[in-house]
């Protein structure tokens, strides 16, 4: 099994992202238990579990949402070779679309509007916020990249799921983030908008930005991605190879029950 662990002698900067002994409890409960992995610049990695297993808490954890306990040697946490950033400059090195923000976004606002609150890590546009000519040229550029030009002066309360998840994108993408976070992505997506979303998250995996896709679901895999981390109850179970990984016992560990694993075309399929 192969396992990415931080490696002392390596440039810092080599990772993108770097976790050692990192526990987080809340209310009480320990939620990450002693995790460590590092994530290169422009790796693309599926982060995946079940239910409460701690996966999307992970992803709290590098955006400075949960702050993880003080590891005795002292290395908790780091983010392109540093340990402290300031919340919006963190912001646009991570570009995040989860399920909590579509939620936030179902309002009257247009997708145009949407995109350029990516600007400002903000929910809409504000009186207090200046909008510039190159911002609104690189947000139809983004459109144009994600294919939904034609949305641009739709509300978002209109829109199909999958639409508002690609405009969602937009606004992640819009300050050129190093990184796209993709929490449980395609809940509710019918099968043309998860072809749609899958296609648009190939192309930003073609672009060179790294991609960090947090899911239960193995169908939710591109082929791009290469590494696969499962997580169970707060520790990571196993780490390596999409190869390797994918494999009936390991699967029918995580998840607690007999799974067969079934790969077509580069994409990976759990049957019980």
């Amino acid at each position: 099994m192969t396992r990415k662990t931080i490696s002392p002698g390596k440039n810092d900067f080599s990772f993108l992202l770097e976790l050692k002994n990192v526990t987080v409890v809340r209310c009480g409960k320990k939620i990450l238990d002693s995790v460590s992995l590092s994530i290169e610049q422009g790796e693309h990695v599926a982060i995946i579990g079940p239910n409460g297993s701690g996966k999307s808490s992970l992803i709290k954890t590098f955006t400075k949402e949960y702050h993880p306990l003080t590891a005795a040697d002292g290395l908790v946490l780091k983010i392109m070779g540093n340990d402290t950033w300031n919340v919006f400059e963190l912001r646009k090195l991570l570009g995040i679309v989860s399920g909590d923000l579509q939620q936030t976004y179902c309002r009257q606002t247009k997708v145009l509007d949407v995109v350029l609150s990516g600007f400002f890590s903000s929910i809409g546009i504000y009186y207090n916020h200046k909008v510039t000519p190159e911002m609104e040229t690189r947000a139809r550029e983004i459109l144009e990249f994600l294919e939904i030009s034609h949305l641009e002066n739709r509300l978002m309360c209109e829109l199909s799921t999958g639409e508002t998840r690609r405009a969602l994108i937009g606004r992640a993408l819009v300050h050129d983030p190093q990184a796209l976070i993709l929490d449980e992505p395609t809940n509710s997506l019918d099968l043309k908008a998860l072809y749609s979303f899958r296609e648009s998250v190939r192309k930003i995996a073609g672009s060179g930005k790294s991609v960090i896709l947090v899911t239960h679901t193995l169908e939710d895999i591109i082929p791009e991605i290469n590494r696969v981390i499962l997580i169970k109850e707060g520790k990571v179970f196993r780490d390596g190879k999409k190869e390797e990984i994918f494999t009936d016992d390991n699967l029918s560990e995580l998840f607690s029950l007999p799974v067969e694993v079934l790969e077509k075309r580069g994409y990976y399929q759990a049957l019980v």
